[in-house]
């Protein structure tokens, strides 16, 4: 992690700030979700960073990048990571991963502009019915983040402690660090309504592949669905694992996303 780089790309108006692996190997993005930011991949990158110049965002309206008033929509998420492309001028394409909210920003960019990519990886993205994203804005998390902006940093790392005793202190106090880099008005994505997740996936032309938990989000249904709309999608299960399906199993995890874009690598060099 001493060599990793950090840096700022200007794209649709404000400041998109960057960690990067660096080295001359193929490009990989990682996108993260509501509440965290690039850094929070840091587990994941530290395994993959041999093999891949790993290159993780802060959103806007978290970690170090620009805060604007508003433009929260999951088309502005996707515009800023297509701006993030183009400005580093990535050879050869990138691969894109998301977690939940990343997941949903990287399904919409591959629809729109699938030659940016190389391929996809989507975690347990927020692929929700209308019915389940109403009550998702209306569950409070909002006013839940907004008290937990008054707290010490020592209070939002003993509170996640409680949360996830499992979890190392080194990821506790990375999420802990985000969430206090996490603007009220980045909650304006949970407002309805999302792209229609169907027709996203259905008509995204690049090798993909979705990866949820037993607990989580996406169930194995709803995959299945998914592969029907999409012969180029494939599908993982992990078990004992949930919404945050890379932090509950990262080996398996890890081990599953290495395959996936390996097998890209693979296809696209023969």
């Amino acid at each position: 992690m001493t060599c990793w780089k950090t840096a700022v790309c200007e794209t649709n108006g404000i400041i998109i700030h960057y960690t990067r692996t660096g080295g001359n190997k193929p490009p990989l993005i990682l996108l993260h979700g509501l509440m965290a930011n690039g850094l929070c991949w840091t587990g994941l990158a530290q395994v993959l960073e041999n093999e891949f110049d790993v290159i993780m965002p802060d959103a806007r309206g978290h970690g170090n990048s620009s805060a604007p008033d508003f433009g929260y929509r999951y088309e502005d998420h996707a515009n800023d990571v297509v701006g993030l492309i183009n400005a580093l001028k990535l050879t050869p394409p990138p691969i894109l991963l998301g977690h939940s909210m990343g997941g949903m920003t990287a399904a919409v960019v591959a629809n729109r502009k699938p030659n940016l990519l190389r391929g996809l990886v989507l975690a347990d993205p927020t692929f929700l019915s209308p019915e389940v994203q109403r009550e998702v804005c209306d569950s409070g998390v909002a006013d839940q983040h907004r008290r937990m902006l008054t707290m010490s940093f020592s209070e939002v790392v003993a509170d996640a402690r409680n949360r996830h005793p499992d979890r190392s202190a080194e990821t506790l106090e990375l999420f802990a660090r985000a969430r206090l880099q996490t603007s009220m008005a980045a909650f304006d994505v949970l407002t309805p309504p999302n792209p229609d997740y169907k027709m996203l996936v259905s008509a995204i032309d690049v090798p993909s592949l979705i990866v949820f938990g037993d607990k989580g989000v996406v169930s194995s249904a709803d995959a299945e669905e998914l592969q029907r709309l999409n012969s180029r999608l494939q599908a993982v299960q992990i078990r004992e694992a949930g919404h945050s399906v890379h932090l509950d199993q990262p080996e398996r995890f890890a081990a599953v996303a290495r395959s996936f874009i390996r097998s890209i690598g693979t296809v696209i060099d023969s």
